[in-house]
């Protein structure tokens, strides 16, 4: 549906690293709910503005710009930032899919604000917009095993096997709960797809 270039009245923000090296890996969790997103939408999140690939879409009675940052992830807050500005948008309609280390892959925590938790995205949008009271839908990347990787090192990595098959499901549950978080509010949001593990047990 078209509207008017300045009549966006949220930001939905899916964090990564752009280039082909990076797809497929556990920092580029937000790129793949983007990517289904746009595949459950019929959106193309490919029109360059903003230091990003954009879109725009109509969710519920609510205006949106979807942007994937091209700035790598460190400096997500510079592309965040630009976007805020130009279109007025408060810290509380800039919604974040990034990846969390703290949860198993395929589980989500949906939160409307915190601390960056280490996640150094999260970091630079929170020192860009000078608050941490923005939501964000966080989607479980697992922990580097003990001993086995250095973190920059984990994040860089690919899913495989069955960590693969749960985090496709769950980049389609955050394309959900983007939807769903504003629509229909985050306390809905929050109730139906927050969850610690996947659904489907492992076997």
């Amino acid at each position: 549906m078209p509207f008017l270039s300045r009549s966006v009245s949220w930001l939905v923000v899916f964090l990564g690293n752009p280039g082909l090296r990076y797809e497929g890996t556990r920092h580029n969790a937000g790129f793949m709910a983007a990517d289904a997103f746009s595949r459950k939408h019929g959106v193309s999140i490919t029109r360059l503005r903003f230091r990003s690939l954009t879109a725009t879409c109509v969710l519920g009675e609510s205006s949106v710009l979807l942007m994937k940052p091209q700035t790598y992830m460190n400096l997500s807050g510079e592309a965040v930032g630009q976007a805020a500005r130009f279109y007025k948008i408060p810290p509380e309609h800039v919604l974040v899919v990034s990846d969390d280390i703290s949860l198993p892959v395929g589980g989500l925590r949906i939160r409307t604000g915190g601390s960056a938790g280490g996640h150094n995205g999260l970091k630079n949008i929170i020192s860009v917009l000078g608050t941490d009271a923005f939501p964000r839908i966080r989607m479980g990347v697992g922990a580097p095993p003990h001993g086995g990787y250095e973190m920059v090192d984990w994040v860089l990595s690919a899913f495989h096997d069955q960590d693969a098959v749960d985090i496709a499901g769950a980049a389609d549950r955050a394309a959900d709960a983007v939807e769903c978080f504003i629509a229909e509010g985050a306390e809905k949001a929050m109730n139906r797809f927050s969850q610690k593990k996947p659904k489907a047990p492992r076997e």
